[in-house]
């Protein structure tokens, strides 16, 4: 089984939640800890082997554009790729659908921009290539604590046994793991989806149906940096531990 070595970043929401800083910023150039909250998904992914990294832009999309032109400039061994979507919202699903043939049929990493983690033991993304399976899995997500993460107060989105098998949070009640944002993903996924803008999350559910659907629990503490309370948390809670994410 070939090692997955590309990724996509999302970066092309409007950071709604994140105004004021947003209005004329875009959400991943927002720093934290001294450093865009993009850099830190960059970096993370290089530093696990990922040396193909595509981009969807949207929103202030120049400025996320001449950003990667300086990280080109700098990861000389890293292929970073624009999938532009200036031109519509296309949501989860229709962002990466745009981006699919860039990975010429194999499985590949996206990446939320504004979720980061704390790691625990080793390292979350090698575990998750370890654990990955063409063969049995169409995506397998990455899922935190809901008691321990920083910067986010829902109510769950998953229930997971032993062998990694989701079932949703139901109505009204509460489940022990949120998702972090991070997932690896294969085309197949993204067969007989829709065109245009379209929400990821009736494919997960078509891949939960089929038994294709699979998790893992992160070791760490997951930190989601949504709001401008959220940043602060995230500041607040690294300074704390002295650590970068």
């Amino acid at each position: 089984m070939s090692e997955i070595k590309r990724a996509m970043i999302l970066a092309a929401g409007l950071g709604t939640r994140m105004a004021p800083l947003t209005l004329q910023k875009p959400k991943p150039l927002i720093e934290l800890n001294g450093k865009p909250l993009i850099d830190h998904c960059i970096d993370r992914l290089v530093c696990n082997g990922i040396n193909y990294i595509v981009v969807n832009v949207h929103y202030l999309a120049d400025q996320i554009i001449a950003h990667i032109e300086q990280r080109r400039a700098r990861d000389k061994n890293v292929t970073f790729v624009i999938s532009d979507e200036r031109d519509e919202i296309l949501e989860s699903g229709g962002g990466i659908a745009r981006a699919l043939s860039l990975f010429e049929g194999e499985p590949f990493f996206t990446y939320n921009s504004d979720s980061l983690w704390v790691e625990g033991m080793g390292s979350a993304i090698a575990r998750m290539k370890t654990r990955w399976d063409s063969q049995v899995m169409d995506a397998l997500m990455l899922l935190g604590a809901c008691t321990t993460a920083v910067g986010y107060d829902g109510s769950g989105d998953f229930q997971m046994d032993s062998l990694g098998t989701l079932k949703r949070r139901a109505e009204m009640n509460l489940a022990p793991f949120v998702w972090t944002g991070l997932q690896i993903v294969h085309p197949r996924l993204f067969d007989g989806a829709p065109t245009g803008r379209f929400s990821i999350n009736p494919l997960w559910d078509k891949a939960k149906e089929e038994g294709r659907l699979y998790g893992m629990r992160l070791d760490g503490v997951w930190i989601h940096v949504g709001t401008p309370q959220g940043l602060e948390d995230a500041e607040n809670f690294l300074r704390d531990l002295a650590l970068e994410p």
